[in-house]
């Protein structure tokens, strides 16, 4: 048995084929290239239909695709806030209709779902049946397998992370990006830093006034960490409470065996990993924290790649 995994992201589609024990026989990239609605749907069945051309393609039974956003399995509508025209974007039905070929089996998930499958298949939660992926870049999702379920929700938004509640007053930015994205996430860093550069005069003795303000990534706020720089201290310092706060909730309510950290920031953050375990025993379930252990994604940037061939290995027990 082989199957393709499809990685769409919001600047690239990465696609494999795999056999049934997660070796990658084929890879292909291509970058999306400003397209949008159609024209990345049309990139989607394209990248497809240049792996199934290959030989070692013969066999392939399924394909499973993951999406930079949420996967309604019960419309096969997908909602990817960066890529423009795909509020609601019939992909199940597109990629079906292309191929036009019943047997071959086609599933879709959200990016979140998928990293976890790819790091429980071949990454850090090799053999888990419980566990827990906490994307932390541009925004922070988290994909959950429970009990070897990945849990969807209702219409595919489970796992929305960004929008944990974290603080007892209310922001403006809460209802755009989510309370928990605005203050922990790398383009939330960012804005924090940038809003503080501007406002505040205590802060301009910073490393990071040497930059452009307005082009401040989290990045550079790592970097100015490193260097001990008080106002990046500060931000980090607050991710780092956040993130063992967000954990010590999840910790709290799935008692997982692991949680795996990825995304863009980890990367920088990977250093951190200690420091968010000592914050989460602070809040968690005291029994349920000792029982769980933190690990940085294994698989990076393939993590999704990996996930979306893992989902159609088999839908229902992962």
């Amino acid at each position: 048995m082989a199957v393709v995994g499809i990685d769409l992201g919001g600047t690239k589609i990465n696609g494999a084929v795999f056999d049934s024990e997660g070796n990658r026989l084929h890879q292909t990239f291509h970058l999306l290239k400003g397209r949008k609605g159609a024209g990345v749907g049309q990139l989607v069945t394209q990248t497809i239909d240049g792996l199934l051309q290959t030989s070692v393609a013969s066999s392939v039974e399924a394909i499973g695709i993951s999406v930079p956003g949420i996967s309604d399995n019960k419309t096969g509508r997908v909602w990817a806030p960066n890529i423009p025209g795909w509020e609601s974007y019939p992909l199940q039905k597109e990629v079906n209709d292309w191929l036009g070929n019943p047997a071959i089996r086609v599933e879709i998930a959200g990016d979140r779902s998928c990293y976890i499958l790819g790091e429980i298949w071949k990454g850090a939660a090799r053999g888990a049946e419980n566990a827990v992926f906490i994307s932390v870049g541009t925004g922070i999702g988290m994909g959950i397998l429970a009990n070897g379920l990945i849990l969807d929700g209702h219409a595919g938004i489970s796992g929305a992370a960004g929008w944990l509640a974290m603080n007892m007053q209310y922001e403006a930015d809460y209802g755009q990006y989510g309370c928990f994205e605005s203050m922990a996430s790398g383009s939330g860093i960012a804005r924090c830093a940038q809003r503080l550069l501007k406002d505040n005069a205590d802060y301009q003795d910073s490393i990071l006034k040497n930059y452009s303000v307005e082009n401040i990534t989290a990045h550079e706020v790592f970097d100015a960490f490193a260097k001990n720089d008080r106002l990046a201290v500060q931000l980090i310092d607050r991710a780092v409470q956040l993130w063992g706060m967000a954990a010590a909730n999840v910790v709290s309510l799935l008692n997982p065996e692991i949680i795996v950290w990825g995304g863009g920031l980890f990367g920088p953050a990977a250093q951190l990993t200690d420091q968010i375990y000592e914050e989460a025993c602070r809040w968690a379930q005291p029994i349920a924290i000792r029982q769980v252990r933190f690990a940085v994604s294994q698989l990076g940037g393939d993590a999704g790649l990996y996930g979306a061939g893992r989902l159609v290995i088999t839908r229902k027990t992962y």
